[in-house]
C-alpha cells in the first residue's frame, strides 16, 4: 500500500497557533534544520535553556508548554492566539516584559546614590531631548536630560537600558520612578528635588518675604538672597529679564502668583507663576534662574515679536505682557478691575482736547486759533508716558557734550491739567483722576524714530526714592481724598538703559548696543540692589538717579504708614 504524503509538515502544524512572535518561530525552525544536520542546540528562554528533548521534533508542544510556564513565573502570560488578526503575530517582545510595582524588600533606596543634583536644571522648557514632545516628560536625575514616557517602548526606558541611568522624575506629577523596573520611589531624601521642580512656599513664609531678612545657600555653599537672584541672558533677552524681575517685586502680584492655584489657567500664567516662585525660592540648587520656559511661551503667543534671539523694547514688552496676562486671568476688555493686573496697575485719566485751525489774517499772516469747543473724555491706563525735553545739539566751550538733568516733577507736569501738549491738529491737556492705582508705571520716553534715523535722549531724570507727591497731578475729589493732602508714592523698581559702543564692520565703524538693568529695593534690609542678567550687586540709594531711567515702578504708600529709614 502506497503511503499518502502529508499536506503540511509537522513543523508548520506545531507553530500554526503558537503565541510566539514570527521572529522566535523563524529561529525555532532554523534550529530544527540544524537538528536534521546532526546538531542539537538549545535556546535560552528568560534566562534558562530548554533541554534537547523538549526542542527536538518528538515533543514540540511540550516545549511550548514549558515556555508558557516560564513566562508565567516571570510575571507575564502569553497573549491569546487570534488567527484572524495577523498584526498580533508581529507583536513586540516588549509586551511580555514585567514591571515592578514596588522595590524589592530591603532595596528601597537602590540607585538613589547615582542622583547628581549639581546637573539638575528644571528651568528649561519641558521637551523630550529625542522626540521634542512636551507630553508626559520625565527628567533623568543622573544626567538632567528630559525624556518622554517610562513604558517599555519609551525614550526614558531605552535611556535607562543603554546608559544605565535609572532614576527619573515626572515633571508634571513630581513622582520619582526607577527604570527599567518601573516602580515608584517614595523616599524623604527626594523631597528637595521635588521642591525645586515646582517650589511652593506656605502662606506664612510668603507673608514674611518683605519683613524678615533671610539668606540662603545653594548646593555649592554660595550665599544668595531669595528674590534677588540673577536671570540667565540666553541670547538677547536682557530686556525681558529686567521687566520680569521688576514685576516679581510687586507684592500683590507676587503673592497672587505664589499662593493661588493657577493650574486651570493658560500656559502663560502658569509659567510666569513658576518663574516668580523660583526667583523667591529659599531652597534653590543654584543662585540664578533661567526664563527659558516663559520666554518660549511669550514668543509663541506674540508670533515671535518678543523672543530670546532679538532685543526688544522693555516698554513694548511690558505693555504686551500685562494685557495678555489680564486676558489670560479671565479679565474683561471693557470692565475695569476684573483681574489682578488691572486692580494693581490700572488708573483713570481725563483728556481735554481742542482743535487748532490755521487762518490767514488781513496782512496775509498765518494765525492759529483754538476751537471754542473742548472735548472731554475719560480713558484708562496701565502706564504713563513722560516726555523729556530736547537734548542739546552742540558741545560746550570745552568741546564736551553736556548731559542735561531734569527733575521728575518737571516732566510729570504733563498731567497737571494746565500744560498743553500739541498733537497734530489738536491741543490736549491731561489730568489724573481719583483713585490712583496702588502702583504707578512711568515710561520715560528716550527713543524717537523717523524715516531716516533713530535718536536717543540721554537726559538724566532726578527723583526722590521716597515720598513722591502725586497730589498736584490729580483732579481734586473730596469724596475720595481730602483736598490739599499729599498722596505719597515710593520707588519699588527702576529699569535703566545704558548705551555701549561696540566695534562694527559697517561703514560707521562703531555700533551702539543697548544694555538693560533693573534696580530693586530689598524691603527687609532697606537696601537697593542692581541686577544685570547674572550679576547682582548693591548700589547706593543716592546714586540711583545717575542712570538713564527708562521704566519706573512706584508704590502708593498706605495711609498712616511711616516713611521708614532713608526717606
Amino acid at each position: 500500500m502506497v503511503k499518502r504524503q502529508a499536506e503540511e509538515s509537522l513543523e508548520e502544524l506545531a507553530f500554526k497557533n503558537s503565541p510566539l512572535s514570527k521572529k522566535v518561530r523563524v529561529e525555532d525552525v532554523s534550529e530544527i534544520e540544524e537538528q536534521r544536520n546532526g546538531f542539537a542546540p538549545s535556546r535560552p528562554v528568560n534566562g534558562h535553556r530548554l533541554g534537547n528533548d523538549a526542542r527536538n521534533g518528538n515533543n514540540i508542544m511540550a516545549a511550548a508548554d514549558q515556555e508558557d510556564e516560564e513566562l508565567e513565573e516571570a510575571g507575564s502570560s502569553p497573549q491569546p492566539p487570534q488567527a484572524e488578526d495577523e498584526e498580533d503575530e508581529e507583536r513586540s517582545a516588549y509586551s511580555t516584559i514585567s514591571r515592578q510595582t514596588a522595590p524589592t524588600e530591603g532595596y528601597s533606596d537602590l540607585y538613589l546614590d547615582t542622583i547628581n543634583r549639581s546637573v539638575l536644571d528644571f528651568d528649561f522648557e519641558k521637551l523630550c531631548s529625542v522626540s521634542l514632545s512636551n507630553i508626559n516628560v520625565y527628567a533623568c536625575l543622573v544626567c538632567g536630560k528630559y525624556y518622554q514616557g517610562r513604558g517599555p517602548k519609551s525614550h526614558a526606558y531605552f535611556h535607562a537600558l543603554e546608559i544605565g541611568h535609572h532614576v527619573y522624575v515626572n515633571m508634571q506629577t513630581k513622582k520619582v520612578y526607577v527604570l527599567p523596573e518601573g516602580y515608584e520611589v517614595k523616599s524623604k531624601s527626594l523631597e528637595d528635588i521635588k521642591f525645586v521642580v515646582d517650589p511652593k512656599l506656605p502662606k506664612e513664609e510668603v507673608s514674611l518675604l518683605d519683613k524678615v531678612a533671610k539668606d540662603a545657600w545653594d548646593l555649592s555653599g554660595k550665599k544668595y538672597r531669595p528674590g534677588f537672584v540673577g536671570m540667565n541672558n540666553i541670547k538677547e533677552n536682557d530686556y525681558f529679564n529686567a521687566v520680569i524681575q521688576a514685576l516679581a517685586h510687586i507684592p500683590p502680584l507676587r503673592n497672587f502668583l505664589m499662593l493661588e492655584d493657577l493650574t486651570s489657567k493658560s500656559e502663560l500664567v502658569q509659567r510666569f507663576s513658576v518663574l516668580v516662585r523660583k526667583v523667591w525660592n529659599t531652597r534653590a540648587f543654584k543662585t540664578h534662574v533661567s526664563p527659558h520656559e516663559l520666554i518660549q511661551q511669550v514668543s509663541r503667543q506674540s508670533n515671535k515679536k518678543f523672543d530670546l534671539l532679538h532685543q526688544s523694547d522693555p516698554v513694548d514688552f511690558l505693555s504686551w505682557f500685562l494685557n495678555n496676562m489680564h486676558l489670560a486671568l479671565g479679565g474683561s476688555k471693557s470692565k475695569p478691575g476684573t483681574s489682578i493686573i488691572h486692580r494693581v496697575f490700572q488708573g483713570k485719566l481725563k483728556i481735554e482736547s481742542q482743535r487748532i485751525t490755521a487762518k490767514a489774517d488781513a496782512g496775509d499772516r498765518l494765525r492759529f486759533e483754538e476751537a471754542a469747543e473742548v472735548i472731554v473724555e475719560t480713558t484708562r491706563y496701565l502706564m504713563l508716558t513722560l516726555d523729556l525735553p530736547a537734548a542739546p545739539l552742540f558741545q560746550d566751550e570745552l568741546d564736551r557734550n553736556i548731559i542735561p538733568q531734569v527733575p521728575l516733577t518737571s516732566i510729570l507736569s504733563k498731567y497737571d491739567g494746565v500744560k498743553a501738549q500739541e498733537h497734530l491738529s489738536m491741543r490736549k491737556r491731561y489730568r489724573l483722576l481719583h483713585p490712583l492705582p496702588p502702583y504707578l508705571l512711568f515710561h520715560v520716553k528716550r527713543f524717537s524714530k523717523n524715516k531716516f534715523v533713530a535718536e536717543r535722549n540721554p537726559t538724566i531724570v532726578t527723583f526722590p526714592v521716597r515720598s513722591l507727591d502725586m497730589a498736584p497731578y490729580v483732579e481734586p475729589n473730596p469724596a475720595v481724598h481730602p483736598p490739599g493732602e499729599p498722596i505719597w508714592y515710593d520707588l519699588v523698581a527702576n529699569v535703566t538703559h545704558e548705551a555701549v559702543r561696540t566695534r562694527d564692520d559697517s561703514v560707521e565703524g562703531e555700533a551702539e548696543r543697548k544694555v538693560w538693568r533693573v534696580q530693586m529695593r530689598d524691603r527687609a534690609r532697606d537696601e537697593w540692589l542692581q541686577v544685570q542678567d547674572l550679576f547682582v550687586e548693591r548700589v547706593a540709594t543716592e546714586t540711583l538717579f545717575t542712570k538713564e531711567s527708562y521704566l519706573m515702578f512706584w508704590e502708593k504708600r498706605r495711609e498712616g504708614k511711616r516713611k521708614g529709614r532713608g526717606s
